[in-house]
């Protein structure tokens, strides 16, 4: 008898899937014009060689009690019942709550655990945490934690982040696409709550059928990949500052800026123009002036900058550029440079940031909120951005700048973390080790033995969404997914909500967190009081009931011809924006007065150490960490598409040939790659879709630390050599899509990777 076809979704596509003794067996959504090949990593999620299959406690910290440890992350672990994992975590909970209050647990988790709106770990380790008294928090995000912060100063809130131009209106009025950064195919696979249509692709296909033409702006020829005759600028890695700046002075010199445009919809116009034409500094920042900074002609600048002026074009940067040092400034010049132009506000002009980051951007938006499990009230004010957790945790009590406040990290006691894999996203990952060495306790929800659980005390074994059921829908997706159970939990897995439902009752809190409903009441519940709340004109007529035995629901109104600042062009004093002014400024008069020498009032060019003599010294080469295409940032690279794209076991950096060759390194080879923050292993691929001195890898590759007199990772996490600090005093985000470094053939003995392998890497030391 054939095994019952199911209906699932992830971040990266709706599908159904079905599991007999052959294994599990997942298949595309039909309607999905141009699924993601990720699906084929799904059934490593029922891989129990790397899943956590039972409860289990590190050893140390089982014999020693809490306490700071240089074992974590070396320790073994022992395996306990439930019963006893819980009691465990509920007095140690009591014991930190009662000793240092509640600011001194630190609420970790990080989005992407799940497309589900119910089993969404952050929502509901958020959720427990406030009913006991709250807990210290994070705030923005590794994705675009500059750009959160710097555009409610310049445009009054985050609305290009979070609504910009449809792609329905770019394919049909954009003449020119600029791309600081391009739109990675590989990223548009991907979305928040899922994504049952990708039509990225379609979009860009369209507007190149109409004429539309394409310069990508970037070290890497393959960052637009779609559009196949794309004009490539190969600037040099975190230079795009300099080069906007130029394009200004083009349209400022020439006659071709928009006077009329910036004297009525921004401010800070004239401080800024004394600036590009060199009155502030004594250097005018000219074609010439950009040329040696940028690796490119000086006539590619101007002829550029002329097409910008001549139709309607849109300035798109992507959210690696803000990413690094100084990341600031080239979003907020790219603001500039956009409306020098004057087309903010227009059909398919302006500027954009983020296009190609996810398949979200750029799709309408649903006119109304989704079902949510609420995660409650924080009684807790303490906050630190999210890039900083190794400062928080190395230096307690130390003060800080952050957005024009002066703040004291706090003395954390206790992480507990549910949802997001902390050794993947964050910088310099052998002072992160450091850093969760020194709490009293760490507890970690996971369902694989990452580098995350392997540096906890506590580890509780959770579901995958194959093991569970939920809602599936995300805010820029026009369908709802019921996502129906399709596995028995592997080993002794239960749910987030199942462990803290348990853990609430020891703790006394079980009406408060449950409100007395399970995991099928919940979901009834947040479907049901979603129906009631939104717009009659958009309430469907499915109940709980049908909708679950439907498997999908549209959900319509999503608005597909949204023009980013259109009401504001209209009537720039009735839609007036939330700056100081009401308008755009180029010039912040608040950010002059927090007088960061990091983070000028202005777009101005700092150099960040990667810019700086580049092709020599001691690491001659600039590497770009971006995302994987892969798999979803960290998520099951023991699934078939990750583990095919490796080179030997290990993640595949790419070199420009005449690099490659004047380091006799060829395809194939393992390389051992330095900075002067730690050097790992991985697999060279020769490939002359990358610049000169510079090399590239992906991040996401499980941090395999299992052999440190080799390398600080024989896998190829490129986040053991990036440098753990800030984007500015401003923002203080991450910077970690760069690094200087010299890559070498590896001439020793090369160690296993063993990450994928519990049995081997649990075995004691």
């Amino acid at each position: 008898m054939a095994a019952e076809e199911l209906v699932n979704s992830s971040h990266w596509g709706a599908f159904t899937a079905s599991l007999d003794e052959q294994g599990l067996s997942v298949t595309p959504d039909p309607a999905d014009p141009d699924p993601s090949e990720l699906l084929r990593n799904i059934p490593a999620s029922l891989d129990k060689g790397v899943r956590v299959l039972h409860p289990s406690v590190r050893r140390g910290w089982l014999e020693d009690g809490p306490g700071p440890s240089a074992r974590r992350g070396s320790d073994e672990y022992v395996e306990v019942s439930w019963d006893r994992a819980l009691d465990l975590l509920a007095g140690e909970l009591e014991r930190v709550r009662s000793t240092y209050g509640n600011p001194a647990i630190f609420g970790g988790s990080y989005g992407w655990a799940s497309a589900g709106r119910f089993h969404h770990a952050q929502s509901q380790i958020h959720r427990f945490l406030n009913t006991i008294g709250g807990y210290t928090r994070s705030v923005h995000s590794y994705s675009h934690g500059a750009s959160s912060v710097l555009l409610p100063h310049i445009v009054g809130d985050e609305a290009p982040l979070y609504r910009p131009t449809t792609w329905n209106v770019l394919s049909e009025h954009t003449d020119l696409f600029v791309c600081f950064g391009g739109i990675p195919a590989k990223n548009v696979q991907i979305n928040a709550g899922g994504i049952s249509r990708h039509t990225v692709r379609e979009s860009l296909e369209r507007a190149r059928a109409r004429g539309a033409e394409f310069v990508t702006i970037s070290p890497l020829a393959d960052d637009l990949a779609t559009v196949t005759d794309a004009q490539w600028i190969p600037v040099n890695p975190a230079t795009d500052t300099a080069l906007m700046l130029a394009l200004c002075w083009v349209l400022l010199n020439e006659g071709l800026c928009d006077l009329e445009f910036v004297d009525r919809y921004t401010v800070g116009f004239e401080e800024f123009a004394r600036y590009l034409r060199g009155q502030t500094d004594g250097i005018a920042k000219t074609p010439g002036w950009a040329a040696n900074i940028c690796g490119i002609d000086a006539s590619t600048i101007g002829d550029l900058a002329r097409r910008m002026a001549a139709g309607r074009t849109l300035v798109t940067t992507s959210w690696s550029l803000q990413r690094a040092r100084f990341g600031e400034q080239p979003l907020w010049a790219s603001i500039a440079l956009a409306a020098f132009l004057g087309q903010i506000g227009l059909p398919g002009g302006g500027f954009g940031h983020g296009y190609g980051s996810t398949g979200g951007m750029g799709a309408g938006k649903l006119p109304y909120p989704l079902p949510t499990f609420h995660q409650g009230v924080n009684s807790v004010s303490d906050f630190i951005p999210v890039a900083r957790i190794s400062d928080m945790l190395l230096e307690p009590g130390a003060g800080y700048e952050y957005n024009g406040q002066s703040r004291v990290y706090p003395d954390t006691k206790l992480i507990y973390w549910a949802g997001g894999n902390p050794f993947h996203h964050h910088q310099d990952l052998v002072r992160l080790r450091a850093g969760f060495q020194q709490p009293d306790t760490v507890v970690v929800h996971e369902p694989f033995w990452t580098a995350t659980a392997r540096h906890a005390d506590i580890v509780l074994p959770v579901t995958t969404t194959l093991e569970r059921n939920d809602i599936g829908c995300g805010r820029y997706d026009e369908i709802m997914t019921a996502m129906q159970q399709i596995s028995p939990p592997v080993g002794e897995s239960l749910s987030d909500y199942a462990i803290l439902t348990e853990l609430s009752k020891r703790l006394g809190v079980e009406e408060q967190f449950t409100e007395g409903r399970d995991e099928w009441g919940w979901l009834e519940h947040i479907y049901e009081r979603w129906r009631e709340a939104i717009p009659d004109r958009f309430t469907p007529a499915q109940d709980f009931g049908e909708f679950w035995a439907s498997r999908h629901l549209d959900l319509p109104g999503a608005d597909a011809k949204h023009v980013l600042f259109e009401d504001f062009r209209s009537d720039p004093e009735k839609y007036r924006l939330a700056t100081p002014s009401g308008r755009i400024e180029i010039s912040s008069s608040t950010i002059a007065g927090f007088g960061y020498d990091d983070c000028p009032p202005h777009p101005t060019w700092l150099a960040p150490a990667e810019t700086v003599d580049v092709g020599s010294g001691p690491y001659p080469l600039c590497l770009v960490a971006n995302n994987p295409a892969s798999r979803l940032h960290s998520q099951l690279d023991n699934g078939a598409v990750s583990v095919e794209s490796k080179v030997l076991g290990r993640e595949p950096i790419r070199l420009n040939p005449v690099d490659a060759a004047a380091r006799r390194i060829t395809t194939g080879d393992i390389v051992l790659v330095r900075s002067d923050t730690g050097d790992m292993l991985a697999g060279a691929v020769v490939d002359d879709r990358v610049s000169g001195n510079v090399v590239q890898i992906s991040t996401g590759a499980w941090f395999d630390y299992s052999s440190p007199d080799v390398a600080a990772c024989i896998h190829g996490n490129p986040n053991v050599l990036t440098r753990d600090t800030g984007s500015s005093k401003l923002a203080q985000g991450s910077t970690g899509q760069l690094v200087r470094v010299e890559v070498e053939v590896y001439r020793g003995e090369v160690p296993d990777v063993v990450v994928h392998d519990q049995h081997r890497w649990m075995s004691p030391t």
